[in-house]
């Protein structure tokens, strides 16, 4: 049964609002905008979402994904993950978005917030948040990194 998300997030921005946009805080509310290690722990107590790191290396598309990355797409911790392994997950619908988007980003070094339904490989249909933006050396972007966490719906 496809979950119906209320109000998907679905936007491009400037590199210069990066902080805007990754600030545990502003994600999830909380007083501070640092991040420490037992936040994610302090999150899920409170019934707010867990937060994973991820990154891909532009030149080869690998992933390195957090803990909590690897739990969101129901996939044991650690494993070896391709790209295409992990886009394979999303919905074909969330997967086009998100596709658009991130070819955009890298184009015109931009970062960008979607929320994309996924089928993890070991839970139910979920919708996650996906947070990225371009990391530049010079003038090039060498990869893509963000924050990743499920969103609650209606269902």
């Amino acid at each position: 049964m496809k979950q119906t998300h209320p109000l998907p997030v679905h936007h491009s921005w400037a590199l210069y609002e990066r902080e805007r946009h990754f600030a545990l805080g502003q994600i999830l509310e909380y007083d501070t905008l640092d991040w420490v290690p037992e936040a994610a722990d302090i999150a899920e107590k409170q019934g707010r979402p867990r937060l994973g790191r991820w990154e891909c290396d532009l030149s080869d598309n690998r992933l390195s994904w957090s803990d909590e990355v690897y739990d969101i797409f129901g996939i044991r911790r650690g494993a070896a993950v391709t790209r295409d392994e992990a886009v394979a997950l999303y919905g074909e619908e969330s997967r086009a978005a998100m596709e658009k988007l991130r070819a955009y980003a890298i184009k015109h070094r931009r970062g960008f917030t979607l929320d994309v339904e996924i089928r993890p490989a070991l839970a139910t249909r979920r919708w996650m948040r996906l947070i990225a933006a371009p990391v530049c050396v010079g003038d090039q972007i060498v990869r893509l990194q963000g924050l990743k966490f499920v969103v609650p719906t209606n269902d």
